[in-house]
């Protein structure tokens, strides 16, 4: 029972992660410039990390929590108006 609620609860979170970003991008940029490539990216490495939560009972949730976090803010980096921000930052 224990395995299933740590499951459920790291699932929450991934997609409360998952959907912040979706919608942080929304209003960042226009329909026709949404980075559709990263969302896919973040919904298949929140799948891993659950996969990785269900067949390994040893990891801590919080952990496989922080590790998302890192990637999420990894794949957001990556994104046209967090590269433009950047780009007007340097110049």
């Amino acid at each position: 029972m224990r395995k299933v609620k740590e499951t459920l609860a790291l699932s929450v979170v991934i997609v409360l992660v998952t959907a912040t970003f979706a919608i942080a991008e929304f209003k960042a940029t226009s329909v026709s410039e949404f980075p559709y490539f990263q969302l896919g990216c973040l919904i298949v490495g929140g799948m891993t990390v659950i996969s990785l939560k269900h067949k390994y009972q040893k990891m801590y949730t919080g952990e496989l929590v922080t590790v998302f976090c890192l990637y999420t803010i990894l794949i957001a980096l990556f994104t046209a108006p967090v590269i433009n921000v950047i780009k007007a930052a340097v110049s």
